[in-house]
């Protein structure tokens, strides 16, 4: 071996070792380029071969005639005499123009299979489309996106971010994260809470509305275990832990049940509910609770109610004990169907569901007031006629009592005959003389 081979190969050996590549990678990566560049000069075969012995470094170029089917007939060394200055000039750009590559392709499959995982990076640059994130060897990218959207984050800040895809590309692997994501609570509780990491406890459901809530539902393999109590954590040192990672947001934990009307009724918290109905064909719950937990069930622009629904995959419709009852006293009755529109001017007009003209709201609102004082009417009516009827029945037993009093007093006597003649005067439709 010549001295200029050994140099050669103990400097690959070292780059390999340095780079976590191996020789034989080196190797094969610089006779691919060698027969490159043989086939660039005007003598060249048509067909070459580039061999490196690993161990004296000998470099030797045969040429090749192939038949039809591609099998060698016939080879020669045709290795050039000045091949070695060729080969020193290649060697350079190959290995590192190989050694970028590989590394790209090291970082590419350690990353690959980690979709789903979480990773903590240090903010380097943030501006309106994307923040960059350096997770050691790569960078991740947290799009606009997947970002909370009050979150601010500070150049420097470390930061935690769940893994959702995962790009090749010819400057290197491309890690996509993300931050509100339902997946990086998943994450963020088996981190700290050992139960889950360890199987005993795991997370059922997961529903998250980002930077404001989220609710989960857990459950437990070992009946000895709470799965609740187990992530809050001891004077809720756990379930702390994840709200500050997520900068505030307030995290709900509830205990999984595979009955639908006890998980509806779990997920509603910390409302209580006092009944759940569940009608399968349309897969809508209907909850009732009291008038003053019907807010609390609702929760802040409908939060609660909402959250509840995807974790527990109900449409749930919540009404108090009032609205249930007033619907009671309606039901049956027969409403109107349509719906308010804007007409061509711009007015508010009903337009029935069965078709025909749209009425104005000023016709809408004389038709009802018509309709009301016709039912006051009617009612007035049927009170006066019961009151008529009493009046005529009411004067007759008087009137034999009165003349029952007093015979023979000529005053009562005539006080008794006024009243008989004038109440059987009116009485007289109902009474035995008709």
């Amino acid at each position: 071996m010549s001295k200029t081979n050994f140099e050669f190969l103990d400097a690959l050996g070292q780059i390999a070792r340095d780079k976590g590549i191996s020789v034989e990678t080196l190797l094969d990566a610089l006779a691919n380029a060698l027969v490159a560049a043989y086939k660039r000069r005007p003598d060249a075969a048509e067909e070459a071969v580039v061999t490196i012995d690993p161990e004296s470094g000998e470099i030797r170029v045969y040429g090749q005639e192939l038949d039809e089917d591609g099998t060698v007939i016939r080879e020669w060394d045709d290795t050039p005499a000045d091949f070695g200055r060729i080969a020193a000039q290649t060697a350079k750009q190959v290995i590192l123009q190989r050694i970028r590559e590989v590394e790209r392709d090291m970082k590419y499959e350690e990353y690959a299979g980690r979709e789903g995982d979480i990773v903590t990076g240090i903010v380097q640059q943030t501006d309106n489309r994307y923040t960059l994130l350096d997770l050691g060897k790569v960078e991740a990218l947290l799009p606009q996106a997947e970002q909370v959207s009050y979150e601010r984050y500070e150049h420097g800040a470390r930061l935690k971010a769940y893994i959702v895809e995962v790009r090749k590309t010819t400057k290197g692997p491309q890690i996509v994260v993300s931050r509100t994501h339902p997946g990086l609570i998943k994450r963020l509780f088996e981190l700290e809470v050992p139960e889950i990491s360890g199987g005993v406890v795991e997370l059922k459901a997961v529903a998250r509305e980002p930077g404001h809530r989220t609710k989960i539902a857990v459950w437990s393999n070992d009946p000895n275990v709470d799965p609740v109590g187990a992530c809050v954590g001891a004077r809720g040192s756990r379930v702390r832990m994840v709200t500050n990672e997520l900068r505030g947001e307030r995290v709900d934990v509830v205990p999984f049940s595979d009955d639908p009307v006890e998980l509806i009724q779990n997920a509603l918290a910390p409302a209580r509910v006092r009944e759940v109905h569940l009608d399968d064909s349309t897969g809508t719950a209907t909850v009732i609770v009291s008038d003053y937990q019907l807010s609390l069930a609702i929760g802040k622009e409908g939060q609660n109610a909402r959250l509840a629904a995807r974790l527990t995959g109900w449409r749930i419709d919540i009404k108090s004990e009032t609205q249930l009852e007033e619907e009671a006293a309606y039901e049956g009755q027969d409403w109107a169907e349509g719906e308010w529109v804007e007409d061509e001017s711009g007015e508010m007009v009903w337009k029935p569901a069965e078709g025909g003209d749209a009425i104005s709201a000023e016709a809408w609102t004389h038709a009802a007031e018509e309709q009301a004082d016709g039912e006051t009417a009617s009612a007035d009516g049927a009170v006066t006629d019961d009151a008529s009827i009493e009046t005529q029945a009411a004067p007759a037993p008087e009137a034999a009592e009165a003349a029952e009093a007093d015979e023979g007093a000529d005053a009562a006597e005539a006080d008794a005959g006024a009243e008989a003649s004038a109440e059987p005067a009116a009485s007289e439709p109902s009474g035995d003389g008709g």
